[in-house]
């Protein structure tokens, strides 16, 4: 009777949720005119032991989840229940979440039991690199870029193995990557690759920290395609990808693709998803087959809510520039995708800062992985790029900018990175009707457009790219000469980033920051990054420092005055 839905359901649920819970079932109740109808889903007995809770509930007024059903068929359920509060809230349905918890190890490892195992060691030492002393590891490590090595695993520390100085000393058994590295001109391993090449082919996973434009793609990309194509099971057999790697930005995106295209490696197909690409041809391109997925957070969760990628394959994972994923909030976006990888695969992840939410993701992610930073852990900007701070009003930007850019020699390229699309778009219509070619970069244009104005840069048809701070990472153009700060970005870590534009590939670069007083609150931090890269430190920038401080603590100082001269309030 519709008298005693009340009954059943319970306060908040309570009632109906415990019995769904004790008896795995879906318990509908629709009520009518004078009766309830009242739906069990489930195996047949599970549903009489449902039916049988619910008489009870029925006859005593109440719901005592022990006399009523059998706690060893407890287990979660995803059913709904609709009703009054009419039961009292200390009667509650006992819950055994050790049981709970035993029930989703058991599901989580069912789900995966179908996999084949994983190969993850590949690495064979040189005799170079094994006859090298702890000493001489050591000194190399500090003369190059001062590189250090940490293992994070819990308990017995494993030891850090020593750097490969020269390409055969990591790929003497690959002869087909040592032609692609020869071809292309590259002389000796970057730091962090001579670091995490060893690491990283012994299938460790590695937390790779280095500033932008120091070889991070490569560091992780070789080893994977050694990976996948070393597994024991066929790739026709695997059913999907083999490797993926995440990326902030489709820019990005595409200048992984790019690397991983010039070093293709045994006919492995690689394929690029992002927003804004043709999602049609992205899900034909998946379903012809291919080897490595490079994607974005949010096409690529897209594409996996749809069924329409398959990611169990997935052995080898790569989560390159993490730091900008959480600053872009991909991080939900993150835990689906990885909820559908398996948990036995090699991960990889690069960051060019490590603050605490980079190691948060790490701890859950990564299982017992090694680190390698370059440098120091604290924020800094390249050592090749000479930074000039130029503290100035709103007002005369638009002069100092102008004079700026008319003062570039033709063999000269620069990045202008700038706040917001419409500052782009102004400066880039300014500049245009000068008589300056420049094309302009920022999330409002279509994708074609964003490709053919990067082509156009780096082609050198256009000299001047003005751009949000899309082009901050990912960007691969070596012979950017200059970038211009005619906005200071969010944070110092951007401003880090952008600077990391130029002085790339062994060459210098000069970087013109413009500050005005809305930017006083990052001149500290800013300060601290110049001092840590040798630059020389403005007395404006020291002052508006100073301003800062001194602003803020005369504010502080006012609060906590305002807060002793309010009258006390009464209570009675």
């Amino acid at each position: 009777r519709n008298n005693m839905i009340g009954a059943v359901i319970g306060r908040g649920g309570s009632n109906i949720k415990g019995i769904q819970s004790m008896t795995n079932t879906k318990i509908q109740i629709i009520k009518g005119d004078s009766e309830a109808e009242v739906k069990i889903f489930g195996s047949k007995e599970m549903k009489e032991k449902a039916r049988a809770a619910i008489e009870a509930v029925k006859r005593e007024g109440s719901y005592n989840p022990e006399s009523t059903v059998d706690n060893a068929a407890s287990q979660p359920s995803a059913g709904r229940a609709w009703g009054t509060d009419t039961i009292d809230r200390k009667v509650r349905p006992f819950i055994d979440w050790d049981q709970v918890r035993a029930g989703a190890a058991d599901w989580e490892k069912r789900k995966w039991a179908d996999l084949a195992p994983v190969q993850k060691n590949f690495y064979v030492e040189s005799k170079a690199t094994s006859s090298m002393s702890q000493v001489q590891a050591d000194i190399w490590r500090k003369d190059n870029f001062n590189i250090t090595c940490d293992d994070l695993k819990d308990g017995g520390k494993r030891s850090i193995p020593n750097p490969t100085c020269q390409f055969e000393d990591a790929f003497q058994s690959y002869p087909d990557l040592m032609k692609k590295l020869q071809k292309a001109g590259f002389q000796k391993p970057t730091p962090i690759q001579s670091q995490a090449w060893p690491i990283i082919l012994q299938g460790i996973d590695l937390i790779g920290v280095a500033q932008t434009g120091t070889g991070k793609t490569l560091s992780y990309l070789l080893p994977g395609v050694i990976h996948i194509d070393s597994q024991p099971t066929p790739r026709e057999q695997r059913g999907g990808p083999g490797m993926l790697v995440l990326t902030p930005t489709r820019e990005l995106a595409l200048q992984v693709e790019q690397e991983c295209s010039k070093y293709s490696y045994k006919c492995l197909k690689s394929i690029c998803i992002y927003g804004g690409g043709n999602r049609k041809q992205q899900i034909k391109d998946i379903a012809k087959g291919t080897d490595i997925i490079i994607a974005t957070p949010g096409r690529l969760n897209d594409l996996q809510m749809s069924n329409a990628v398959n990611l169990r394959s997935i052995t080898y994972l790569v989560l390159d520039e993490a730091d900008k994923m959480l600053d872009m909030g991909f991080e939900l976006q993150l835990m689906k995708i990885l909820s559908d990888v398996r948990p036995d695969r090699q991960t990889i992840m690069t960051s060019a800062t490590w603050p605490d939410t980079i190691r948060r993701l790490a701890q859950t992610y990564l299982k017992d992985p090694m680190i390698v930073y370059v440098g120091t852990l604290d924020l800094v900007a390249v050592n090749t790029v000479k930074q000039n701070v130029i503290v100035t009003t709103e007002e005369e930007k638009q002069s100092l900018i102008q004079e700026f850019l008319q003062n570039l020699s033709p063999t000269d390229k620069a990045i202008v990175f700038v706040s917001r699309k419409l500052v782009a778009d102004d400066l880039s219509s300014n500049l245009s009707i000068q008589g300056l070619r420049v094309q302009s970069l920022h999330g409002d244009r279509e994708q074609s457009e964003r490709e053919q104005a990067l082509d156009d840069f780096k082609s050198g048809q256009v000299k001047i790219l003005i751009s949000t701070d899309l082009a901050s990472r990912g960007l691969n153009v070596n012979d950017v000469t200059h970038v211009y700060n005619y906005d200071f970005p969010r944070n110092v870590e951007e401003y880090v980033h952008r600077v990391g534009r130029t002085g790339r590939a062994g060459k210098t670069g000069i970087s013109v920051t413009l500050m005005t007083k809305n930017d006083w609150k990052t001149a500290p931090e800013l300060i601290k990054i110049l001092e840590r890269s040798n630059q020389s430190v403005p007395e404006a920038l020291v002052t508006m420092a100073q301003q800062y401080k001194s602003n803020k603590q005369k504010k502080n100082a006012g609060k906590k005055s305002k807060l002793f001269q309010q009258k006390p309030k009464e209570f009675h």
